[in-house]
């Protein structure tokens, strides 16, 4: 499969993903709290790299990518390189790449894991926990029944089959970031790179051989 075919099929599966959890969203009541981004402050967050293919490529596609590849490998952050903090001293932030998130980001909080019994546990913060307890414990029964909430491992082979080397394996989030970058450049170091960024001109067709 190609890497332009990899993404694509990433991005189906995020789709069909935040459909699923926008469901979930109007029938639990659940939200995060506004202005929070504590979660991406975590520096413990771990992601595979194909979860971040679709950002690596319009990175190179922007003539980007080379540039946000030195910066992950020199810059020793503990959290998302994506994250910009509103405030040093705070947990507020936000994404800089939010439409290229990666799946780790989506499933936070409007997810489920299940337990060495099969049963499925809602995926989320202490924070919605704390400030939302009762529209929470309502979810956590629902889920139980017929409510259907997305489940972690099961999203995450969904997109393992797309590519088991890419999708396969979990790294720190900047490091994730980092392979997808290596990933994409060693694919087009040999190969005629994809269209810039906004290029609506069509390619040239190829002469028959």
């Amino acid at each position: 499969m190609s890497l332009v075919r990899k993404v694509r099929a990433v991005e189906r599966e995020f789709r069909h993903l935040d459909k699923e959890i926008a469901t979930f969203q109007e029938a639990s009541g659940l939200r995060c709290l506004s202005g929070c981004g504590k979660c991406c402050f975590n520096a413990k967050i771990e992601a595979t790299p194909l979860e971040f293919l679709p950002y690596a490529l319009a990175l190179f596609r922007a003539g980007k990518a080379e540039q946000v590849w030195e910066d992950l490998k020199t810059n020793s952050r503990p959290s998302c390189a994506m994250l910009r903090p509103m405030l040093a001293s705070t947990d507020a932030g936000f994404c800089t790449q939010y439409e290229y998130r990666g799946m780790v980001c989506r499933l936070f909080g409007y997810s489920a894991m299940r337990n060495k019994h099969g049963e499925r546990a809602l995926y989320t913060c202490k924070l919605v926990k704390e400030n939302q307890p009762q529209t929470f414990a309502e979810a956590e029964q629902a889920i139980k029944g017929t409510l259907n909430v997305p489940v972690v491992s099961d999203w995450y082979r969904r997109l393992s089959a797309i590519d088991s080397n890419l999708g396969g394996k979990l790294f720190p989030i900047n490091q994730a970031i980092t392979v997808a970058l290596e990933e994409v450049m060693h694919y087009y170091a040999y190969r005629k790179p994809p269209r810039p960024m906004g290029s609506t001109a069509p390619r040239k067709p190829r002469k028959a051989s």
